[in-house]
């Protein structure tokens, strides 16, 4: 597969980089959650596996779900919220305490769940990359329901296997997603009882999977298949932070911890580099701002 040369003339500016915890290849790491004690929760997709990666650098298995895990979300103070495929490869939306699965449902009228984010401190959104929606759970009933379905959401080509609405983050007083097949970052105005507006296009020809902002609204992105890192500023000007020779090979997501960034990896298992598949990685980019908060004030 040849890719558009989108990133070809985009500035690079390397930040400081360490690996901290390396797999096997083939290893499909697809999402994270960081929480404020430092400990790091991230999805092993192929597996349906939830590992946990403690400060000290220990490295073990959290939980174990039946199918596929994909997205990620941590509800204060002890739970995680996860969704994926049952091994029936059925769409299924679960919340994980003490390494158990507390409640599972699972959404037939869903495709493919990707990307979590809190919208408030009770409400979730999970991205159905797939399907062109997003999704809403409600983490005190349990109840999810569709909260957006727009063709801005949807992939173009319904016979393409990349990812449409896939990385969701609120900032602000607006949800801000990427869709992947698309090539677009995307703006959806919120309502005083955070309804969804009318998505709007902010930046097109970027290929972001999952991202994340520090305080000063700069957005760090995961570019999956192009094997790189990216920072679109505020002024929505492009930066490569880190690339291949960084670790970020086949980077799925990111994930702030204090100034540092997280990037975790698949080492290019979809699209492999002519090297071939590489060990899955946990990378740590120093970026020198801190993540915005994910639960923003109400």
């Amino acid at each position: 597969m040849t890719l558009p040369p989108i990133y070809a003339q985009t500035p690079v500016a390397i930040a400081p980089h360490a690996t901290v915890a390396q797999f096997p290849a083939p290893t499909f790491l697809e999402n994270l959650a960081i929480l404020p004690t430092g400990d790091i929760y991230f999805t092993n997709h192929e597996v349906g596996q939830v590992m946990h990666l403690n400060p000290s650098g220990d490295v073990a298995i959290y939980a174990q779900v039946e199918g596929k895990v994909s997205g990620i979300a941590w509800i204060p103070p002890h739970q995680f919220l996860v969704n994926g495929w049952n091994g029936a490869g059925v769409p299924f939306v679960a919340v994980l305490a003490e390494d158990q699965v507390e409640f599972m449902t699972t959404l037939p009228d869903a495709q493919f769940l990707n990307g979590i984010t809190p919208l408030s401190a009770r409400q979730y959104l999970m991205a159905d990359s797939y399907g062109g929606a997003i999704w809403r759970f409600d983490c005190v009933t349990n109840a999810v329901t569709l909260w957006l379905e727009h063709p801005l959401l949807s992939r173009s080509d319904a016979a393409s296997t990349f990812p449409a609405v896939n990385g969701l983050k609120r900032f602000g007083d607006r949800l801000y997603a990427s869709n992947t097949q698309r090539m677009l970052l995307l703006q959806i105005p919120l309502t005083a009882d955070l309804q969804p507006q009318e998505p709007e296009i902010l930046v097109e020809g970027t290929n972001i999977d999952d991202f994340a902002f520090d305080r000063q609204g700069n957005l760090y992105g995961a570019t999956h298949v192009y094997n790189s890192v990216i920072r679109i500023d505020r002024d929505r000007q492009t930066t490569i932070i880190a690339g291949a020779e960084e670790g970020v090979t086949g980077c799925t997501a990111v994930a702030f911890r204090g100034t540092d960034l997280y990037v975790v990896t698949n080492g290019g298992l979809f699209l492999p580099p002519e090297t071939g598949v590489q060990p899955a990685q946990i990378v740590r980019l120093a970026v020198g701002l801190g993540g915005a908060p994910l639960l923003p004030e109400e």
